[in-house]
C-alpha cells in the first residue's frame, strides 16, 4: 500500500484556513478587502463575542450572480487574475480566491448576494467546510456574509484565541487601518451592540483620522507630501508633541495596500530621532504609491508584508517627506513641544572644581524650627513653596558625626548572611513591616547592601534590623544631574534614583488602600475626549478608575468630565495618567482583576512620582530616605529597577586602591 496518498479537498481548505484565518480579525479583513474590490462605496461591521461566535459584512458592491455564487466557493476561483503575468501587476486586495471556501471549512457560513438587475438574490450555507446549500432568495443590492461560531470544529485552533475583548480589539484596529486606506468609503462596526468606528466617507483623510482618533489629534496632524518619478507619499504625521505608546498607531498604505515594513518605520524614527523621547511614537498615516512593477505582494499568505525592488529608495523617500514635515513647525518654535524634546546628554568633562573656605560659614536654619514645619510626605515637600526653611548641610553633618560615636558590634560572619539571604524571597512581608516599625530610627531598615557590581543582595528580616542598629541614619548630601540622591551613614555611600524611590513609595502607599483611594475633588472640572475604542475602556473600566480616585461621569458621546483625582496625583499629570492606563488595558491579555489593579497602580505611581530633573533641598532628600524606609520592599520600584545603590568604605577603598595601606 502506498504511503504517500492525495488529501481530500474539506482537510485541504483547513490546512488552508490556518494560513489565511489566524483569528476573527483575518476572517474581517479578508471580507472587507473583497467587498472594497467589489466597489462598495459602504461597509458595516458587525461583531459579538470578539467575533467568537458571530461577524457579519455587509456591502453595497455589485454583488454576484447565482453562478459566480456557485464559483466564488470553490478553491483557487478568482475574478481578479487569470494567467501568471497578472501576477505582476496586480491592483486588488484579493486575489488567491482562497478567502471564502477556508473561512467555510471552519465555521458556519453564509452568503446572500445580488447584483443589479436581478430580481432575487442567492443564499449559500456551508456548515464547516460539508456540502453547501445554495437557494434563490430576496435580499437587498451587494453582499451580506455572516460567520459564525468560528472554529467550532477545529477546537484545538479556538483554544489559542485570546479574551474576548482582546480579539475585539484586533477586529476594531484592522478595521481603523482599512478606512484609513480608503477614505472614500464609510465604515460602520459595531461591537456587542455597541457602535465602534463611523468615517464619513468623503474621500478626505483627514476627516477620516478625525473621526477615528477625535479633535486632539487632528489638532496635532502635519501634512505629508512628497512627488517623484518613482514615488509619491501622502498623508499625515503628529507632530512631536502628540506621542504614542506603540508602533500599531502607525499605518502604511502602499498602493492601497496595508502593510508592515521596517524601512518605513526606521525611516520614521530616524527623521524624529531627536525631537522625541526613546518611549514614544509619532501617529503617522502614509499613503505611498509606486509603480506595480517595482513590487511583490505576494510574498506573505495574508499579504501583509511587501517586497519592494529598492527598499532603499522607500526609505529615502519617507525619511525626506517626514523631515520636510516636521521642520516648518520647528522654524516656528518648538516651544510647544518643549515637554518632549529629548533631554541634553549630561556633559562629562573635567570641570574646575570650587571649594569653600572651612572658616566660611555655612547658611543653615535650626534643625528644630526646620523640622516643626516639615511635610509629612514626600510629595507635600517637593511642591510646598521654594521658601520654605529646610535642613542645612552643617546641621545634616552634626547628626552623622553624633551617630558615628557609638560603639558598632562586629559584623555577622559571611556564611550566616549568604544562608540568610537564600530565604530572604521568602520573607513574609508584614513581618518585614512589623519589624520596620518597632524601630525607634528613621532611616535604614530593609535597605539593600549593594557591592560593586550595583547588584542587591538580599537580606533577612534579622539582618535588616541589625544594620538599622548598627548603622543609624541615612544623611543626604546632595543631588546629582538633579535625579540622583547622593546620601552617606557612618559605614557608606548611597546613590537613589529619585523617581524610582518615590514611586516605590507611592505604589505601596496606594497598594496598602484596599478599599479605595482617597481622591481629591477637582475646582474647575476637566474634560477628557477619548477615540471611541477608549471610551469604551473607560465605561467598562468606570469602578476600577472610582477605586483608584479618578471620578468621572459622561458629558457627551465621547466625553468625560474628571470630577476628582488622587490625592497624591497632581492635577496636572491626571490625564497622562488616565491615557497611559488605558493603553496598558488595551494592551494586557486575559488577567486577572488583581493584575489589573497592579498595573494601574504601577502606571499612577509612576506618572505621579518625582520626575528626574526637579530640585529638591535637603530637608526633602531626608524625607523620601525616611518614607522609603519604611516600605516594605525597598529595593526596587514596581517596574523592577533598582531605587538604591551602597558602596560601603570596603568599597570605596577598592576603587581607590587603598586596599593593603594602614590609612
Amino acid at each position: 500500500m502506498s504511503l504517500i496518498h492525495v488529501l481530500d479537498d474539506n482537510t485541504i481548505n483547513k490546512i488552508a484556513a490556518g494560513e489565511v484565518v489566524e483569528r476573527p480579525a483575518s476572517v474581517i479583513k479578508e471580507l472587507i478587502e473583497n467587498a472594497m474590490d467589489a466597489g462598495a462605496n459602504r461597509i458595516e461591521v458587525e461583531i459579538m463575542a470578539g467575533g467568537t461566535s458571530f461577524m457579519r459584512v455587509t456591502d453595497n458592491g455589485k454583488g454576484m450572480s447565482m453562478e459566480d455564487a456557485k464559483l466564488a466557493i470553490l478553491r483557487h476561483a478568482t475574478s481578479k487574475i487569470r494567467e501568471v503575468g497578472d501576477l505582476n501587476t496586480i491592483g486588488t486586495l484579493g486575489f488567491r480566491g482562497e478567502a471564502l471556501p477556508t473561512i467555510a471549512s471552519v465555521s458556519r457560513f453564509t452568503m446572500l448576494t445580488r447584483q443589479k438587475g436581478d430580481d432575487l438574490g442567492t443564499r449559500v450555507d456551508i456548515s464547516g467546510g460539508k456540502t453547501p446549500d445554495i437557494i434563490e432568495t430576496g435580499c437587498g443590492l451587494g453582499t451580506t456574509i455572516k460567520v459564525e461560531d468560528l472554529f467550532f470544529n477545529t477546537p484545538a485552533r479556538k483554544k489559542f484565541l485570546k479574551t474576548n475583548h482582546t480579539e475585539g480589539s484586533k477586529i476594531n484596529d484592522f478595521i481603523v487601518k482599512l478606512a484609513l486606506s480608503r477614505p472614500d468609503i464609510e465604515f460602520h462596526f459595531i461591537n456587542n451592540n455597541k457602535v465602534s468606528v463611523v468615517t464619513p466617507g468623503n474621500d478626505n483623510l483627514f476627516d477620516t483620522i478625525q473621526a477615528i482618533y477625535g479633535a486632539n489629534v487632528a489638532d496635532s496632524l502635519l501634512a505629508l507630501s512628497l512627488d517623484s518619478e518613482e514615488v509619491k507619499i501622502s498623508g499625515y504625521i503628529t507632530k512631536p508633541s502628540l506621542l504614542k505608546s506603540s508602533r500599531g498607531w502607525q499605518t502604511y498604505i502602499v498602493n492601497g495596500r496595508i502593510i508592515q515594513n521596517r524601512a518605513i518605520a526606521k525611516a520614521i524614527d530616524n527623521a524624529y530621532k531627536s525631537l522625541i523621547p526613546k518611549s514614544g511614537f509619532p501617529l503617522a498615516v502614509l499613503k505611498i504609491e509606486v509603480p506595480q512593477r517595482t513590487i511583490d505582494v505576494n510574498v506573505h499568505p495574508q499579504k501583509s508584508e511587501m517586497k519592494f525592488e529598492d527598499e532603499g529608495l522607500i526609505f529615502k523617500a519617507v525619511y525626506k517627506a517626514v523631515l520636510d514635515a516636521i521642520r516648518p513647525a520647528s522654524d516656528r518654535g518648538l516651544g510647544e513641544v518643549a515637554a518632549v524634546v529629548e533631554k541634553p546628554r549630561p556633559n562629562y568633562t573635567m570641570e574646575p572644581m570650587h571649594f569653600v573656605p572651612a572658616t566660611e560659614p555655612v547658611r543653615q536654619v535650626s534643625a528644630d524650627r526646620s523640622r516643626d514645619s516639615a511635610p509629612r510626605t514626600i510629595y507635600e515637600a517637593v511642591h510646598r513653596p521654594a521658601s520654605q526653611p529646610s535642613i542645612g548641610f552643617a546641621d545634616a553633618q552634626a547628626e552623622l558625626r553624633q551617630a558615628r560615636q557609638p560603639h558598632y558590634p562586629a559584623p555577622e560572619p559571611q556564611e550566616r548572611v549568604a544562608e540568610g539571604a537564600k530565604d530572604f524571597g521568602a520573607a513574609d512581608q508584614s513581618t518585614l513591616t512589623s519589624q520596620t516599625d518597632k524601630s525607634n530610627l528613621t532611616s535604614q531598615a530593609g535597605l539593600p547592601d549593594l557591592g560593586q557590581d550595583g547588584a542587591a543582595a538580599p537580606q533577612t528580616d534579622c539582618e535588616a534590623q541589625a544594620l538599622l542598629d548598627a548603622e543609624g541614619t541615612i544623611i543626604p548630601i546632595g543631588q546629582v544631574d538633579l535625579t540622583y540622591i547622593i546620601a552617606q551613614d557612618a559605614k557608606g555611600l548611597y546613590l537613589i534614583d529619585q523617581h524610582a524611590a518615590h514611586e516605590r513609595i507611592l505604589f505601596d502607599k496606594l497598594s496598602a488602600m484596599a478599599d479605595g483611594i482617597p481622591s481629591q475633588q477637582l475646582l474647575v472640572h476637566q474634560l477628557l475626549t477619548f477615540d471611541r475604542k477608549e471610551a469604551a475602556l473607560v465605561e467598562e473600566n468606570k469602578e476600577l478608575f472610582a477605586k483608584l480616585g479618578f471620578h468621572m461621569e459622561p458629558a457627551g458621546d465621547l466625553d468625560y468630565r474628571l470630577m476628582e483625582v488622587p490625592a497624591d496625583v497632581p492635577v496636572s499629570e491626571a490625564e497622562d495618567i488616565i491615557r497611559e492606563i488605558l493603553t496598558g488595558l488595551n494592551e494586557m491579555h486575559e488577567t486577572t482583576a488583581k493584575e489589573i489593579r497592579q498595573h494601574c497602580l504601577a502606571t499612577t505611581a509612576c506618572r505621579a512620582a518625582i520626575k528626574a530633573g526637579e530640585e529638591l533641598n535637603l530637608r526633602q532628600m531626608q524625607i523620601l530616605l525616611e518614607e522609603l524606609s519604611h516600605t516594605p520592599f525597598p529595593y526596587t520600584c514596581p517596574h523592577g529597577r533598582p531605587t538604591i545603590l551602597k558602596f560601603s568604605s570596603e568599597d570605596l577603598a577598592k576603587m581607590f586602591k587603598r586596599t593593603g595601606f594602614g590609612f
